[in-house]
């Protein structure tokens, strides 16, 4: 759940202009003279800084450099510039200094403007500490270098929030707990066998479990907002996409055929990426093709053997045990955090930028979508939950910033760091859960620049392990959820051009 380390995921170093200007500090790096920046370095800049609060999380800051630094810098670049410039009528290092300056003024003009504005930049992280979790929003280009008077330029930055870390020790949790039985085994291996199964036509009416191969059509007024030629689709009492669900499937599916054509109402999620519709209900068109029923595999020496080189249908139901409770144990840390968080959330009252919250949402979902996979969930169950998140996206990003940052303060205060070790083992995880080797998956995560979402996982739960060696517990049954939805990995109102890509795997 991050922003990165908190960093939006991506905290700048100190603090620099868009990276999509490079030059600021490239410019800077690539013409200093060693020889004759040392000392000017060691000099600071006579700022004169502004910084206006306007909301916990944003600064916006203004920032004037004085003539006599702008001077200086000048100085410094044409005291480089005298020894090698090559002017008419001079040999290199002969040309008169005032003919220097002013010929060659307007060309090291931006190179005085790049380093004034790199220096000006990192002194003022040093100076005020102002903790940004994201790239400041600032035009480079936009900024001018006067020929009389200061140079100066603002813009707004996203920071950590402050806040007190209100108290965590002695909390009281409600903890679901559950003694595993067979019967609970039996649903779990009808479940695994239900992903290994062939899929058969049939000619008759579907049933609840079956599944209907068909043309799906979203539309609204008339209008066409999305189409798939071809979805399969098992008939559940639900079946849900990522901006919205369709209630009661099961009855609006009960006794189709191939070749019939059933029309349905979809709820659009208040949160969907299509702001138009947000909250709307459009028309789900289903032209059935064909019905298909589950035929499941026979537990066979061979088949044992695919799923894990288990020699007997013992040594399965037993795997299948432990993956229970390895799911259980997930509850009851999700339920924790609920509760912690919950005490914890209700202490701070600061509201979040937009812009931050929605650059946060496909992180938090990736979180969520890491943390099923490591707690050994199958697919199926983890598209329906991550189609739930999908649905109240901003809303769960701005509570899973706020937890972040009290998660990641308490982290700090108590000296709380994340481990080599504890990486490894996370992502072990993950990699038997997705059937890879954990090298493949370390090198997708780190590609793809979201190592950061691991790391604050790991950082996460170890804060919320030491609130709950410090909490009180009491123990209420735990009822596993049957799975009564299906969900489909799709849009119903469409994705608008802006929106941000789906999470994907890692």
């Amino acid at each position: 759940m991050a922003p990165g380390n908190h960093r939006d995921q991506d905290e700048p170093p100190p603090l620099a202009p868009d990276e999509t200007k490079g030059e600021v500090e490239e410019s800077a790096a690539a013409e200093e003279n060693e020889a004759l920046s040392e000392e000017a370095a060691a000099e600071r800049l006579n700022l004169d800084v502004q910084i206006e609060v306007t909301s916990p999380c944003q600064r916006h800051i203004v920032v004037r450099v004085p003539r006599e630094d702008i001077e200086r810098y000048f100085d410094r670049e044409f005291s480089e510039l005298v020894t090698t410039a090559h002017v008419r009528g001079f040999r290199p290092g002969r040309a008169p200094r005032k003919l220097i300056e002013a010929r060659f003024r307007k060309e090291i003009k931006d190179k005085v403007k790049a380093s004034l504005m790199a220096d000006s930049l990192t002194q003022l992280s040093e100076d005020y500490h102002l903790a940004p979790i994201s790239q400041p929003e600032l035009d480079f280009d936009a900024v001018e270098l006067p020929d009389e008077g200061p140079m100066t330029y603002e813009f707004d930055l996203e920071v950590r929030p402050e806040f007190e870390l209100p108290e965590w020790r002695g909390l009281n949790i409600q903890r679901p707990v559950r003694e595993f039985t067979p019967e609970d085994v039996d649903r779990a291996l009808q479940a695994l066998l239900t992903q290994h199964g062939t899929l058969v036509p049939h000619d008759g009416p579907a049933e609840v479990g079956d599944y209907i191969a068909t043309r799906l059509t979203f539309s609204y007024e008339g209008e066409t907002l999305s189409r798939s030629d071809e979805e399969l689709i098992r008939i559940r009492p639900v079946l849900s996409f990522r901006d919205g669900k369709i209630e009661r499937f099961d009855e609006l599916m009960r006794g189709v055929r191939a070749g019939d054509v059933r029309v349905g109402a979809a709820a659009i999620s208040p949160e969907a990426p299509n702001e138009r519709l947000r909250g709307q209900t459009v028309t789900a068109t289903f032209e059935v093709k064909e019905v298909k029923k589950l035929k499941l595999p026979e537990l066979t020496r061979e088949f044992l053997q695919s799923l894990g080189d288990f020699e007997n249908e013992g040594e399965l139901r037993d795997a299948i045990y432990e993956n229970l409770n390895r799911q259980l144990e997930y509850e009851q840390r999700r339920a924790a955090r609920q509760q912690v968080l919950q005490a914890l959330t209700a202490a701070v009252n600061w509201e979040l930028p937009p812009k931050l919250v929605q650059r946060q949402t496909e992180r938090e979902l990736e979180r969520a979508v890491m943390e099923l996979r490591s707690a050994g969930f199958s697919r199926e169950e983890i598209v329906v939950r991550e189609n739930a998140l999908r649905r109240r996206s901003f809303q769960a990003a701005s509570q899973a910033l706020k937890e972040h940052f009290l998660l990641e303060k308490l982290a700090e205060v108590e000296g709380i760091e994340v481990t080599e070790a504890e990486l490894d083992e996370e992502i072990a995880a993950i990699a038997a859960n997705l059937g890879e080797t954990p090298r493949r998956v370390r090198a997708r995560l780190e590609k793809s620049g979201r190592m950061d979402v691991i790391v604050n996982q790991v950082l996460e739960r170890k804060a919320i392990d030491l609130i709950l060696s410090h909490a009180t517990f009491t123990d209420v049954p735990y009822q596993p959820a049957l799975l009564e939805e299906e969900a489909l990995e799709r849009s119903a109102a469409g994705e608008p051009a802006s929106s941000a890509p789906a999470a994907a795997a890692p």
